[in-house]
């Protein structure tokens, strides 16, 4: 059974961190995130990146199949989907595929309607809405505490799929998550939103996002380099438009922000060795649930959710 380790950080963000001005769209506002300086060992992400993802040849829920056909590493982002096989997934954490190799990867389901179709997965337009991962996150946690597996509450998931699309007044029949992603093109101010976003990009140097909704901080999203988050903008943005709220209180500001920073770098984390590569800092407090992937001591990937205003 793994140890955990409690409670000082492998990486020290806090010190290194800066942040940028706000961009507000739709009742949303993203902070950008700078590292300077940052390094870590040569991965691929996103859609370029040459995995090849199927069903497992028992197929099961649970679990999926990876093949990194490429001669570098690819990083799988925790919140992710994936689209086809017998139904929709999302990657339960973040992982190192090691190249010319095949790992089994723990995933959620976010299509509880569906068991028929190929075996064969692409990867989804738009990550797993922020109630999903979060869930999600919370399920991981428990599981890696008490079993060592990394296992989520798919009950749990499957709540937050039926809740993101009740408030999205999403029909569905398959009862799959990337169904709310049609509002994207429904929605005018969102539309335009997600044009505004790709068009501005990240800025040079930014390597990840604090998401707030008025006053109040929901989630952050970090990488490890301005060219991971650059290969991830478009399916994050998407999925932090889709979670836009109808009213917010009060306005953003960089104080909160960086308050919310600093929770999430104190919560106790536990520490076990990832999926492929690197290892895993499964993240908890009172406020906040995280995840936080590293790799000889660097930053990969680290995604965090508010859990009370």
């Amino acid at each position: 059974m793994p140890s955990p380790s409690i409670p000082h950080p492998p990486v020290d963000l806090l010190s290194r961190i800066s942040l940028g001005r706000g961009i507000t769209r739709c009742n949303v506002t993203l902070i950008p995130v700078f590292l300077p300086d940052v390094t870590h060992p040569k991965v691929l992400t996103g859609a370029a990146a040459p995995v090849v993802i199927g069903e497992m040849p028992s197929a099961s829920v649970p679990t999926v199949d990876v093949t990194n056909a490429g001669d570098e590493p690819v990083l799988l982002v925790e919140g992710e989907t994936i689209s086809g096989g017998l139904q929709q997934r999302t990657f339960n954490v973040s992982v190192i595929v090691p190249p010319r190799t095949s790992i089994q990867v723990p995933v959620s389901c976010v299509e509880a309607g569906r068991w028929s179709g190929t075996r064969d997965f692409r990867k989804g337009e738009s990550f797993a809405p922020s109630r999903v991962r979060r869930n999600k996150q919370r399920g991981v946690h428990h599981h890696v505490v008490e079993t060592g597996s990394k296992a989520s509450d798919q009950a749990a998931v499957w709540s937050g799929v039926e809740a993101h699309l009740f408030t999205s007044m999403v029909d569905s029949p398959t009862r799959n998550v990337a169904d709310a992603d049609r509002l994207l093109d429904q929605d005018d101010g969102l539309r335009s939103a997600l044009q505004d976003l790709q068009q501005l990009g990240p800025l040079t140097g930014q390597c990840g996002v604090v998401v707030q909704h008025g006053k109040h901080p929901v989630a952050v999203e970090l990488f490890g380099s301005p060219d991971l988050l650059q290969a991830q903008w478009m399916p994050m943005v998407r999925s932090i438009l889709l979670d836009a709220p109808g009213e917010v209180e009060g306005r953003p500001s960089l104080d909160r922000a960086l308050r919310f920073l600093q929770r999430v770098e104190q919560a106790e984390r536990y520490v076990v060795p990832g999926v492929g590569l690197g290892e895993e800092h499964h993240l908890r407090s009172g406020r906040v649930q995280g995840q936080i992937l590293t790799w000889d001591s660097s930053l990969l990937h680290a995604s965090a959710f508010a859990l009370a205003a």
